[in-house]
C-alpha cells in the first residue's frame, strides 16, 4: 500500500513557515488555514489518538460551526471509503471536535480524510489527510515512540527548522503510535521572537498573543495547543501518527498540584484548581483522547490494549496529587496516584494477557526531582525505607510481584535528558519487587537539563544517561531525545532504543518476555 506523501498530508491548509515573516506576532487564533470562504475550512490539520484494534478517535477544528466528516480506506485515493458523519463543532469547544470511529480491521494501515461541511447548505471544504495503524489482532511486529516537554523554557516554534527539530526525526522514524509522556505543552512557559545562542546565532520562534504570557483563561489554555500546531512538521507527524497522551504539570503551571494557591506573580488567578479545570477542558478539547470513564476528577488514566503483544498503562500523577513536601511522610495517602487509580491499575494489571505492559508513566520513579526545599517527584532523597509518595509506588511493584506479573517495563520523560534506569531489590532498601527497567526520554522541543540524582530506595541503577553540559540547553544544541520501543512478532523480544534528534542510536537494549 502506498503511503501518505508529505505534500499531499499538507493538502487543505497552508504551510504557515512559508507564508509568515520570521519572528513576527501572528494575531489571535493564527492557524495554518487563515483564509474564509463561503465553505468551512480545517484550521489546524488533522489527528488520531487512542487507536486500539477496532477503533481510534479523529480529531479536527474548523473555522466556523460545522460538520466534522471522517472517510476512512485502506486506499489512498479512498474508493471505497466509509463514511462517518461526526457532530456539529460550535464556540462551545472552540471549533474542535473527536470523531470516535469504531469497526475498524484490525492490524491494518488505514488513510483517512476529514471535510468540514456547512450544517446549513451541506457546502464542505477541502479535505485533510492522515494515516493511521490499528493495533494488531495478531502477534505481529509493532513500534512505537515517546518523548514529551514540547515548546517548553521559551524554546517554541522555530520555523528556521520546520517547526521543532525532532518531528523531521520522528517523521523518518515512522512509528505505529506516539506515547506523549506529558507536558503536551508549556501553559506557563511564554516565548519572545529571539532568542540569543551561546557563541552567537539567534533562535527565532513564531509569537501568537497567547504565548506572551502564562496563559490563565480558557481561551488562553487553548492557544498553548494552537500554537504548538504552527509547527508545519509537527501537524505533519501527529497526521501520520497515532498519539496516547498523558498530562503533567505544565499542562497548567509548574509543579502544580490540586488545592495550590499560586505565589507566582506572574499569575492574577492564584488558585491552581481553577486554573487546572480550564487547562483539563482544553486538553481534552486539542488532543485526540477516546472518550474515558469518569472517576470524579476529570480522569486521564486508560489502558489501550495494542494486541496480543502490548497494553498501555497511561497513569495520571498530577490528578490526585498531594501538596509538595519534603516527602518524610509514613502513613501513605495515594498522594501521587490515589486510591481509585491505583485500584484501576492493579486490576487491570491483573486482566492483561498482553505479553508486555508498558507503564506510562509522567514523572520518573527514582529521580530526585526537587521544588523548593520540597520535592515534586515520587523520589524523597532520603535512604530507607519508603516514604511520603514513595509508599504510593512500593504497593504498586510489591502486587506486581505477588500476582507474578510478569514484563512490566515503566516509560517517562519529565527531567529533559535520556537514560536507562534498571531497579532491584539487590541494591534496594525497599525489596518486596522484581528487577524492572525505567527508561526516560525527552525533551521533544524543550531546554535540555540534568542529569538528577537517584534515589536509593527501589535500588535503581543508571545504566545509562545522556544530558546536557548546561542547563537549559537550546534544540539548536541537541540534546533532544526520543524512545524507541519495537516487539518482535516472532520472539516477542522487546528492544528500546533512545534516539538523539540526529536520528543516531545513543543507547539501546533488547529484553526477552519471561513466563509467568
Amino acid at each position: 500500500m502506498a503511503d501518505l506523501t508529505r505534500r499531499r498530508l499538507l493538502t487543505g491548509s497552508l504551510a504557515l513557515g512559508a507564508a509568515t515573516t520570521l519572528g513576527s506576532v501572528l494575531p489571535a487564533a493564527a492557524a495554518p488555514a487563515l483564509v474564509r470562504s463561503g465553505r468551512p475550512s480545517l484550521t489546524h490539520g488533522v489527528q488520531s489518538g487512542d487507536v486500539g484494534r477496532t477503533s481510534g478517535t479523529v480529531w479536527a477544528r474548523a473555522d466556523r460551526p460545522a460538520r466534522l466528516v471522517v472517510e476512512v480506506s485502506r486506499d489512498p485515493s479512498f474508493r471505497g471509503a466509509r463514511r462517518v458523519r461526526g457532530g456539529i463543532v460550535t464556540p462551545d469547544t472552540d471549533l474542535t471536535g473527536r470523531v470516535l470511529i469504531e469497526g475498524l480491521r484490525p492490524g491494518s494501515k488505514l488513510h483517512y480524510r476529514v471535510t468540514a461541511e456547512d450544517p446549513d447548505t451541506g457546502a464542505a471544504g477541502e479535505p485533510v489527510v492522515g494515516r493511521l495503524r490499528t493495533a494488531p489482532a495478531h502477534r505481529d511486529d509493532l513500534r512505537f515512540v515517546w518523548s514529551g516537554d514540547i515548546a517548553g523554557q521559551g524554546w517554541g516554534v522555530n520555523p528556521d527548522l520546520g517547526g521543532f527539530r525532532m518531528a523531521g526525526t520522528m517523521l523518518d522514524l515512522d512509528p505505529d503510535f506516539f506515547l506523549c509522556s506529558g507536558d503536551t505543552i508549556y501553559a506557563d512557559g511564554p516565548v519572545t521572537e529571539t532568542v540569543a545562542l551561546p557563541g552567537g546565532g539567534t533562535w527565532r520562534n513564531l509569537v501568537i498573543p497567547e504565548k506572551t504570557k502564562v496563559a490563565e483563561t480558557l481561551d488562553e489554555y487553548r492557544g498553548q495547543y494552537k500554537y504548538n500546531l504552527l509547527a508545519d512538521n509537527w501537524r505533519e507527524f501527529l497526521a501520520r501518527t497515532p498519539q496516547v497522551n498523558q498530562w503533567d504539570d505544565h499542562e497548567v503551571t509548574n509543579n502544580w498540584y490540586p488545592g495550590e494557591i499560586l505565589a507566582d506573580g506572574r499569575y492574577t488567578e492564584k488558585r491552581v484548581d481553577v486554573l487546572a479545570a480550564r487547562a483539563r477542558r482544553a486538553f481534552f478539547e486539542y488532543l485526540p483522547i477516546s472518550p474515558t470513564y469518569a472517576d470524579g476528577a476529570g480522569r486521564v488514566y486508560r489502558k489501550i490494549e495494542y494486541g496480543p503483544l502490548l497494553d498501555v498503562f497511561v497513569l495520571d500523577m498530577r490528578t490526585h496529587k498531594d501538596a509538595n513536601t519534603p516527602g518524610t511522610e509514613t502513613v501513605p495517602d495515594g498522594g501521587v496516584l490515589g486510591a481509585e487509580q491505583t485500584s484501576w491499575l492493579t486490576r487491570e494489571l491483573k486482566r492483561s494477557r498482553a505479553v508486555w505492559k508498558v507503564i506510562a508513566a509522567d514523572l520518573p520513579i527514582g529521580l530526585i526531582v526537587p521544588d523548593g526545599e520540597a520535592q515534586e517527584g515520587i523520589a524523597n532523597g532520603r535512604p530507607g525505607a519508603p516514604a511520603g509518595r514513595e509508599l504510593d509506588i512500593a504497593p504498586v511493584l510489591s502486587f506486581l510481584k505477588r500476582e507474578r506479573i510478569r514484563n512490566h517495563v515503566w516509560l517517562t520523560a519529565d527531567v529533559h535528558y535520556t537514560a536507562a534506569h534498571h531497579y532491584s531489590p539487590e541494591r534496594a532498601a525497599y525489596t518486596d519487587f522484581d528487577p524492572f527497567w525505567e527508561f526516560v526520554s525527552g525533551p521533544l522541543n524543550a531546554g535540555a537539563f540534568g542529569p538528577n540524582t537517584l534515589d536509593p530506595t527501589f535500588g535503581p541503577e543508571a545504566v545509562f544517561v545522556e544530558a546536557p553540559p548546561a542547563a537549559n540547553t537550546s534544540p539548536a544544541q541537541g540534546f533532544q531525545f526520543v524512545g524507541e520501543v519495537a516487539i518482535d512478532g516472532r520472539t516477542a523480544q522487546l528492544t528500546v532504543r533512545l534516539i538523539g534528534v540526529d536520528g543516531s542510536v545513543r543507547w539501546q537494549t533488547t529484553l526477552d518476555p519471561q513466563s509467568r
